[in-house]
């Protein structure tokens, strides 16, 4: 039996209390739904600036009624210290979820996304040190690579930052670093890169890649592909994401660690263009237009991939849906809105 199914069948056999902050969100409710569905007690907090009601109402759906009786909801901010005392009371287990994401919003709005993915980290850092937390999961980024070359990404050799989200993050992993080294609070910081699946939005200016060509797609709308589509991702499911984080919680690792999550191999954004196209031909929808190529990105890296033998190795993270099992099933999702 893998390490991840070990897990599972504890928390079945001895539920806990866990928070999910950002738990409207995208992450944050598949991660809901998963504890859920495990028979978990859960509080999830979240502002609704990026998350939906509507994620949480699909959640409802796929649990029993006695399942959902066990989740309560606090529509507060994390950068509330107040807030955030009030969401970690009785709890055993934190997922630190809730940020502001986006390259091109930070560049757009550096400082709001510094007060949400810093000031807020530390409250939620504060509020579950003096809470007694067991276990403190959070979600890093692998843009704190920044301008390192070398691949694959190995988590303890990172380069510059090339946008304010970036150095969020960073700060994000020196401030778990520091709370061990003067509380003795530990924490697991987990570099997220490139995640897609069902429920991550479409809309908006600041949408990702998959959602946001799935539904052009869908719609006929034109492609446009930042660069030549050369430019390369390590795209992660989210069913992947949601192992790295329980299997984080319940670690019980001697010190702070930063681990990678992701697949270990690397797509071109071509290659993901023919991917959705053909997995949604197979469903019925036919997209005949060409890519349109546009300039690249500031802020961006041209490759990406990780290394996941260190999470692998200490946890016992072991992702199972590749990239292109992922968008098959995602597109269903996609396709019932």
């Amino acid at each position: 039996m893998e390490r991840y199914e070990e897990v599972c069948d504890q928390l079945l056999e001895k539920p806990t209390n866990w928070l999910i902050t950002g738990v409207a969100g995208f992450i944050g409710s598949n991660l809901l739904e998963t504890l859920l569905k495990l028979n978990q007690t859960v509080i999830g907090l979240d502002n609704l600036s990026t998350g939906h009601r509507k994620n949480l109402e699909e959640v409802k759906i796929n649990v029993s009624e006695e399942q959902w009786s066990r989740f309560s909801f606090i529509e507060g901010d994390i950068c509330s210290l107040e807030t955030c005392r009030d969401a970690v009371r009785g709890v055993d287990y934190v997922l630190h979820q809730a940020a502001l994401g986006s390259v091109p919003r930070s560049l757009s709005d550096p400082i709001t996304t510094n007060s949400v993915n810093i000031s807020g980290m530390l409250n939620m850092l504060t509020a579950s040190k003096d809470e007694n937390i067991k276990g403190f999961v959070f979600a890093a980024s692998s843009s704190t690579y920044g301008d390192h070359k070398a691949l694959p990404k190995v988590e303890e050799n990172i380069g510059n930052p090339l946008s304010p989200y970036a150095v969020t993050k960073y700060v994000n992993e020196l401030y778990a670093d520091v709370f061990m080294k003067s509380y003795g609070f530990k924490s697991i910081g987990l570099r997220y890169f490139n995640v897609f699946g069902p429920r991550q939005d479409a809309n908006g200016a600041y949408a990702a890649v998959i959602p946001k060509w799935t539904k052009a797609m869908i719609s006929g709308a034109n492609i446009n592909i930042n660069g030549d589509g050369e430019t390369s991702r390590d795209f992660c499911f989210i069913d992947n994401v949601v192992q790295a984080n329980l299997l984080s919680a319940v670690s019980n690792l001697e010190k702070n660690e930063i681990f990678n999550v992701a697949l270990g191999d690397r797509t071109t954004l071509n290659e993901l263009y023919e991917s959705i196209k053909n997995t949604l031909r197979n469903k019925g929808v036919l997209y005949d237009k060409k890519p349109v190529y546009l300039g690249f990105r500031p802020g961006d890296v041209r490759h990406s991939q990780a290394d996941i033998s260190k999470a692998h190795k200490l946890i016992g993270y072991n992702p199972k849906i590749r990239i292109y099992e992922g968008v098959e099933l995602s597109m269903p999702w996609y396709l019932n809105q």
